[in-house]
């Protein structure tokens, strides 16, 4: 591990000058202005007033009436006013079972907030990420074209003294562009990745921006994770188990409304016409569904329906979180194996072109020979920042799968 900080150290060293972006810092700072975020805090605060509206089936509900009546005839205008109040005693909990599934799809609402917020550091650590691995691919892309540059100056020295030809001075000066072209295209990847960071978080970030490079060497204990620990910790999974159980309250009241409701019914008139006089009334009232044209039982078997639904959604998404679990702690090892050969291949490839070049000085040795030893160290290096990479995209993806920001 010493061997990576150092190589991490050495090739992805960072200007001490600038300002330093810390990853937390980039997450709090995209929460704060991600236009997804405030997005579902307004779902959240709609789910509460659904709430809201349907626990006032709990409460009274007063009416107030009022009537007036241009009559054609020799008797004055008439006209009425009058007050209703209706509370519903017992509905064979279909009231109740509504506003249960209401309340639920307000925890949903909550869950789906801290899932977004889970997805985006997730794909802010991969922005993050891809920042580090582009900045640094700059660095080495420059210093292999300082390389084919210093190449094709002692070329064209050598060549001036009859020691070469001219198709090795030639091959070295295509080998220059090509490197240019890398180069370019590595600063294009990294602008672009730069860019999105910067639209994410609201802010523009600075292209000397100092990034905290050993976040790619992160490791992961797999003794701590397992797919239990998924399962339990997943949003998604979360949010799907509480469907279900919105669902299975949303069939019960869909089931209790066939029986109707028992309410308790007080009011008041009073009218104006030939006499004036004012009525009273206060009773309890039945109200039994005889015959609704079959909404009732639509209903009822599409709330059924949609429980069955939730149910098989919930176990689909099991399988694939496990299958995706285990594809992921199979890269990680492929990763760990990966990066160790390529380190292995660096140090191999390092030590083989300091001789070649070395003997092709004293023309022992040709300029393929010699271009092919610098390509083998070039993509060594990025072998490696490759390899950290993508290991680490692999364990943001894991602590995403179980709700760790």
């Amino acid at each position: 591990m010493k061997k990576i900080f150092l190589f991490l150290s050495v090739v992805c060293s960072v200007s001490l000058l600038a300002d330093k972006l810390e990853l937390n810092e980039a997450i709090e700072k995209t929460f704060q202005n991600h236009p997804d975020i405030k997005l579902s805090s307004l779902k959240v605060q709609q789910s509460r007033a659904f709430y809201n509206s349907a626990f006032s089936d709990y409460l009274p509900q007063l009416n107030l009436q009022a009537n007036y009546n241009i009559e054609d005839t020799l008797y004055t205008n008439s006209w009425n006013v009058g007050a209703t109040l209706k509370q519903k005693i017992w509905d064979f909990y279909k009231t109740s079972n509504l506003v249960n599934a209401s309340k639920i799809d307000e925890d949903i609402s909550k869950l789906s907030v801290e899932d977004l917020k889970n997805l985006l550091a997730y794909k802010v650590k991969s922005l993050y990420g891809q920042m580090i691995l582009y900045k640094e691919t700059i660095k080495v892309r420059e210093q292999d074209l300082q390389l084919k540059e210093d190449y094709y100056k002692q070329a064209k020295a050598l060549v001036e003294e009859g020691l070469k030809t001219q198709a090795d001075a030639s091959s070295f000066l295509s080998a220059v562009y090509l490197s240019k072209t890398n180069l370019s295209d590595a600063k294009a990847s990294y602008e672009k990745v730069k860019n999105s960071l910067s639209l994410y978080m609201g802010e523009d970030v600075e292209n000397d921006v100092k990034l905290d490079s050993a976040i790619l060497t992160k490791d992961i204990k797999f003794s701590t994770i397992n797919i239990n620990n998924i399962l339990e910790k997943n949003y998604d999974l979360k949010i799907e188990k509480k469907t279900i159980d919105k669902n299975i309250l949303l069939y019960n009241s869909a089931k209790a409304s066939h029986f109707g409701s028992i309410d308790a019914l007080a009011s008041y008139s009073y009218i104006d016409n030939v006499k004036s006089y004012d009525t009273t009334t206060l009773g309890v009232s039945l109200n039994i569904p005889i015959y609704s044209g079959g909404k009732l039982s639509a209903e009822t078997q599409k709330a059924r329906i949609g429980s069955q639904i939730a149910q098989e959604q919930k176990a689909s998404k099991e399988l694939a979180l496990r299958e995706e679990f285990e594809s992921l702690v199979i890269d990680i090892k492929r990763y760990n194996r990966t990066i160790e050969s390529k380190q292995a291949q660096l140090k191999a490839s390092q030590d083989a072109k300091k001789v070649l070049d070395a003997r092709y000085k004293e023309g022992f040795t040709t300029y393929i020979e010699v271009l092919d030893s610098a390509s083998s160290v070039l993509n060594a290096q990025l072998g490696v920042l490759e390899s950290f990479y993508n290991k680490s995209l692999a364990i943001n993806k894991i602590n995403y799968l179980r709700g760790r920001k």
